[in-house]
Parts: C-alpha cells; sequence; structure tokens
C-alpha cells in the first residue's frame, strides 16, 4: 500500500503527475459544497449525463451518509488553489456477506488525460484498503469475506471507463434508463382482489419503507438500509405521496410504485418527464399481476398529468422478470449503465 502523509488538511501523494500549482486536500465543510456542484455540472455536460442538483440536495445528502465520514473519506484536488476534482469513498456490506468499498470522482473536464483522475484512484484504493483493515482488526468482516472495490458509471463516460479498465477493474452487472413515450395509449390492467389503493399517510412512511427493504432484499448486491438511510429518504422533498401507487391488503403493504417529479430537471432538459422508481411487490402477492396493475395507473396518471413519457432504472438481470414487464407495457432503452468492480 502506498502511504499517504497527512499534514494538517493537505494530502501527499508521491504518485501524482507532475503539475504545476496541483495540491490534494480533505473536506472542509460545507463551503466545498457549491465547489463540488460546479465539478458535477461540468462533467455531466461532458459525460452526456443527465441530472440536476443545487447545494441544497448535496448538504441533506451529506447529512444521512453511511459508513463515511467526509473530513476522513474524501479527496479534492486543487491548483492554485481551484478545485478541479474531488472524489468520496465508503463501504457497506451486502446480503451475501461482501464488502464493497465503493468511491466515485468527478473531475472538471479541462483537467482529465492528465493523471488526476488516476492519482484520484490510486489513494481511493489505497483508502479503502485502510479502511477495510481497520474493520479486520475490530472483527466487523472476517478474513474469508469477499472484499471489492466497486464503482458505478454511465456508458457515456468513456474515459472513466477506459481507466478503470486499464485499473483492473471488470464489469458486473448492466442496468438500464428506460423511457415509456405517451404516443401510444397505456392499457391499464385490473388489481388484484382482495387488494386496494389507498393514499399514503406521513405517519405511514416507515411501513412503505419497511416493506421496500423487504420486497428487495432478494435482489441482487442488496445492502440492508440504516436509520440514516430512512432519515434521508423520508426527508426528500421529492417525495409526493399522492403521486404513490400503493396496494393495501388489510393494514400490510403489498406492493407499490413510488412516482415522483422532479420539476427541476424537466425544466433544465425542457420536457415532461414522470418517474415510475421503486416497483416493488412482497413475496405473498407475487406472479398475481400486482405490479403491472400499479404501474400501468401510474403511466395513466401521469400521461392525464400532461407528461409526455415516464422513465425508470432497471437491473437487466432482476430475476422476477423487471426487464419483460417494463418492455411489454412500451419501455424503452435510453441509457445503459455498468457496475465495476476490483477484488482487493
Amino acid at each position: 500500500m502506498t502511504t499517504q502523509v497527512i499534514k494538517h488538511n493537505k494530502l501527499s501523494l508521491p504518485y501524482a503527475p507532475d503539475i504545476p500549482g496541483l495540491t490534494f486536500r480533505r473536506f472542509q465543510g460545507d463551503s466545498d459544497f457549491p465547489k463540488m456542484l460546479d465539478l458535477i455540472n461540468a462533467g455531466k455536460i461532458h459525460d452526456q449525463v443527465e441530472r440536476t442538483d443545487t447545494v441544497e440536495d448535496i448538504a441533506r445528502n451529506y447529512a444521512h451518509l453511511n459508513n463515511c465520514d467526509p473530513y476522513r473519506d474524501m479527496i479534492f484536488a486543487e491548483v492554485d488553489d481551484q478545485v478541479i476534482a474531488y472524489g468520496r469513498m465508503e463501504w457497506n456490506i451486502n446480503k451475501s456477506g461482501e464488502w464493497l468499498g465503493f468511491h466515485f470522482a468527478f473531475i472538471h473536464p479541462d483537467w482529465r488525460r492528465k493523471g488526476v483522475g488516476a492519482a484520484i484512484l490510486h489513494y481511493e484504493e489505497a483508502h479503502l484498503r485502510q479502511l477495510a483493515s481497520g474493520l479486520l482488526k475490530d472483527e466487523v468482516i472476517s478474513d474469508t469475506s469477499p472484499r471489492y472495490f466497486e464503482t458505478f458509471i454511465s456508458d457515456t463516460e468513456v474515459g472513466k471507463e477506459v481507466m478503470l479498465q486499464k485499473a483492473g477493474y471488470e464489469p458486473v452487472r448492466y442496468y438500464f434508463t428506460m423511457v415509456r413515450p405517451f404516443t401510444e395509449p397505456v392499457e391499464v390492467t385490473p388489481m388484484p382482489e382482495g387488494l386496494e389503493l389507498r393514499t399514503v399517510r406521513r405517519d405511514q412512511f416507515r411501513m412503505v419503507w419497511d416493506a421496500n427493504q423487504e420486497a428487495f432484499k432478494d435482489h441482487w448486491g442488496f445492502v440492508q438500509g440504516t436509520e440514516q438511510d430512512y432519515q434521508g429518504w423520508a426527508k426528500d422533498p421529492v417525495h409526493d405521496p399522492d403521486l404513490w401507487k400503493v396496494a393495501w391488503h388489510g393494514d400490510q403493504v403489498a406492493g407499490m410504485v413510488l412516482n415522483f417529479l422532479n420539476i427541476e430537471e424537466n425544466e433544465e432538459y425542457n420536457r415532461k418527464r414522470g418517474y415510475t422508481e421503486d416497483i416493488c411487490v412482497l413475496k405473498p402477492w407475487r406472479k398475481n399481476g400486482l405490479a403491472r396493475a400499479l404501474l400501468t395507473r401510474s403511466l395513466q396518471m401521469f400521461k392525464d398529468m400532461g407528461m409526455d413519457h415516464a422513465a425508470l432504472g432497471v437491473d437487466t438481470q432482476n430475476l422476477t422478470g423487471a426487464l419483460n414487464l417494463y418492455e411489454s407495457v412500451g419501455f424503452q432503452v435510453e441509457k445503459r449503465h455498468t457496475n465495476y468492480r476490483k477484488m482487493l
């Protein structure tokens, strides 16, 4: 492992590229959020990644991090005191007992292909190895636990893909962003008997969260959510229970589609998109058409609201047949994303 020498807030990376004025440091608190947003916005245009963020979004997300201390687990690159890149690391243990050291970085397009990204990747791997060693010592994980570096990219992030592959990362899972245009009619299918749709009250958020966790626990790579995760989820301003389609069997949640609108994103990209996400059915009510019934009602709702299309994300290897369901109601692939891993 390469040794990082920490002097106050500065980081010394012996393997950094020889760029005049280039320095590395740690996170400095809320004052870094606008600088991070500038990098996200510069990168998304270059990488053809559609997203809409605000400083408030970043602050809210960073208030609910798990297994990540930003003052310890982040790195910033500066040239003459101007932030040109940053990266963050965190770890999780999934349902299969695999330790996953997740990392990502945003690098300003003007400073790519100069060795900055490779230096940050080198640092992130070394730092995650240190974290894993500490967890082994504390017996949080065992010597037999599989341990991987992990990251996630879109197919338009070509430079990052090349860098990861050169560093020994391999694709392990593929995901699609799919869209369903409303140029064709929506065939709304019947609800299964014994189930009813009811609007979710704010005091029922925990029930919906718990049901969502239960429904997804058999999915590949599932990581059990924590109280921090729940609090971040519950406080997300995008949630509008009036848009949700939640099926109940008495006082139990049977299935859901947690629809939402991202108004700022629609304005930025001049479109009318509704999201049909968190589509899931709990085991006792699977294989009876509930997911289709909830999804087609969601599509019709957005169409009635004047949206042009709906969108969702899907694991292409989902064993529940989600991809087939989405294609059967008119969703089409818009973009591919890849989960990359490398063994420690």
